[in-house]
């Protein structure tokens, strides 16, 4: 077996042919067909199933997908990391941000990431919920993840600070006029709300219900920045980290009484390589409020949170 046939099987399952998949690798389609076939020749199974609409990976082909992009993946950062020693790296490096977190500093370490590598690829997975950053996580795709802190944290993981979450009001709401907001005081309001499996949406619930609150819900959303602008619009109100809020609704956002803020940890792969560690050194460099006047979550709240991150924490362990 190859890294090549690794790709070409990738590529098809990706694309869901062999046609399309040459056009994606920029080869000839023969070349990809002989590659598949050899594949499954050499392993004694069937990878795909040829069905009218395409090719579909069997149980066993998505089973062998799985370790094949880990080993892709591991090829292509051993691949920065040499050329990284002649003061070229390239290649890609994957970064997680949960909750909203860093949405703030991100960019700008990004950015001095790429002009010290100009050849660098970067993706950021937006907010992905526990289920799937735990997937992530096993299949080892990520080299940088943010996210909440937690109490099986892994002990290698980097405190960047603490992020404090506020609430978005809708343009004329009657606690705009406050410079603070006591949780009690939305008793009745609707609620913007996040997707079941995420950690926001427990933090969101816990804190609600620690008050006393029993949330009706306006409508659930995928990104925090949905729901900002949705809260914006009168549709309901939200509670979200304050770095997340989007340019122009700041003033629509206030801090909450009793307040909410949550340690904010990045977390490398077990070994990391040169971009992933740049990355780190630039994260830090970037402003994160460190003892912020607000209170850590609250028992129940940071017992909530926990138990939404517990299996991507157990995911990161053997990979990060």
């Amino acid at each position: 077996m190859s890294l090549r046939q690794f790709e070409y099987a990738l590529a098809v399952a990706e694309e869901g042919s062999v046609t399309a998949a040459a056009e994606l690798l920029r080869v000839a389609q023969p070349s990809v067909s002989q590659q598949i076939r050899g594949l499954e020749r050499e392993l004694g199974v069937e990878l795909f199933a040829r069905t009218p609409t395409g090719l579909v990976p069997t149980v066993v082909g998505r089973a062998f997908l799985r370790d094949a992009e880990a080993a892709v993946s591991a090829a292509r950062r051993a691949r920065a990391t040499a050329r990284a020693g002649a003061g070229e790296l390239a290649g890609e490096v994957v970064v997680a941000a949960q909750m909203g977190f860093g949405a703030r500093q991100l960019p700008g370490a990004l950015g001095a990431l790429r002009r010290r590598f100009p050849r660098l690829e970067v993706t950021v997975l937006e907010e992905p919920g526990s289920a799937e950053l735990e997937r992530l996580c096993r299949r080892g795709v990520l080299d940088l993840a943010l996210m909440a802190a937690c109490g099986r944290s892994p002990a290698d993981a980097h405190r960047l600070g603490d992020e404090e979450f506020v609430v978005v009001l809708g343009a004329g709401h009657r606690l705009l006029a406050t410079d603070r907001v006591e949780v009690h005081a939305l008793e009745g309001e609707p609620w913007v709300r996040f997707d079941r499996d995420s950690a926001l949406d427990a933090v969101l619930l816990d804190v609600l219900r620690a008050n006393g609150l029993d949330p009706a819900m306006a409508a659930r959303v995928s990104q925090t920045a949905t729901a900002v602008r949705w809260a914006a619009h009168g549709l309901g109100v939200t509670l979200v980290p304050a770095s997340a809020v989007p340019e122009g609704y700041e003033h629509l956002v206030r801090p909450v009484f009793p307040a909410v803020s949550q340690p904010v940890i990045a977390v490398l792969r077990s070994v990391p390589g040169p971009a992933e560690t740049a990355l780190l050194e630039f994260l830090r460099r970037e402003e994160w409020a460190g003892a912020v006047p607000a209170s850590p979550l609250s028992p129940e709240s940071g017992k909530a949170a926990g138990a939404a991150e517990e299996g991507v924490v157990a995911a990161f362990s053997p990979i990060f």
